[in-house]
């Protein structure tokens, strides 16, 4: 197959330790050449949606885009995997800049703590007592006391995640809102949460903690026993994705919102 000059520049490909993405990564190194990430303009990703998400953290703030190709179960971040046409498809992506929440937490030991999440930033009970926990936004109380298994923020770009499952909103890519939504929540038993400006910042203060511990998760980083969150979108970090333009991210939320 002849291989036309990249108007792209050097090609990165990386992949998680599964069989699948591993051989592809082989099969497309030996088509299309490869250089390491640092070297590279643009990075192929292939695995499942967890390693794209690993990587879109790896290279935030870089000016790199990853484009990943689905070698993995879901791959709702991903693009279809083909070997074809690879460099033609990497010209006519479309990018979409995130830009992740930034969680600042403190534990009961007084340390204090930082994280990033392109999904959610999350807080679990951590035993069999349920969590209870104050919410503000904007230092302005709005819910003095939840009772449940926690509450999550979740970004357009998370929104399909973990907030799906806890019946949560499906939110636009674009739109400059985030989902603010509870865990199982016991009391009070009918809040189904709430839609909030991306420029806002929430507030969590975790009520009776000794009794109550409570973790807290940014993506794939967890602060066990805290006592009390910050979290806000920072403008000045950002990931870039790549999607194929018919199969676009806009299209993928779209087209969940109806799925049955």
């Amino acid at each position: 197959m002849a291989i036309e000059p990249a108007r792209h520049g050097p090609i990165a490909f990386i992949a998680s330790a599964t069989p699948d993405a591993l051989e592809a990564q082989q099969r497309l190194t030996a088509l299309y050449g490869g250089v390491d990430p640092e070297s590279a303009d643009v990075i192929v990703a292939l695995g499942g949606d967890g390693f794209m998400l690993q990587t879109l953290h790896r290279f935030m703030n870089s000016g790199k885009p990853i484009y990943g190709m689905n070698r993995g179960s879901v791959g709702f971040l991903m693009n279809e995997f083909h070997v074809d046409e690879l460099r033609q498809r990497l010209d006519a992506a479309v990018p979409s800049t995130l830009h992740p929440l930034r969680m600042d937490a403190l534990d009961a030991a007084g340390n204090e703590h930082r994280a990033y999440a392109i999904n959610e930033v999350s807080l679990f009970r951590q035993s069999y007592q349920t969590a209870k926990l104050r919410i503000s936004i904007d230092d302005q109380v709005r819910l003095a006391e939840l009772i449940g298994d926690g509450v999550l923020v979740s970004t357009p770009a998370g929104s399909t995640a973990y907030n799906l499952s806890a019946h949560g909103p499906i939110l636009p890519i674009h739109a400059p809102l985030l989902a603010l939504t509870p865990i199982s929540a016991f009391r009070p038993r009918h809040w189904r949460g709430a839609l909030i400006p991306d420029r806002v910042t929430v507030s969590v203060e975790v009520l009776e903690p000794e009794k109550r511990p409570v973790n807290a998760v940014a993506d794939h980083t967890e602060i066990k026993s805290v006592l009390k969150i910050a979290i806000k979108q920072d403008r000045r970090a950002k990931s870039l994705i790549l999607f194929d333009p018919d199969h676009s991210w806009d299209e993928r939320i779209l087209a969940e919102q109806f799925r049955y």
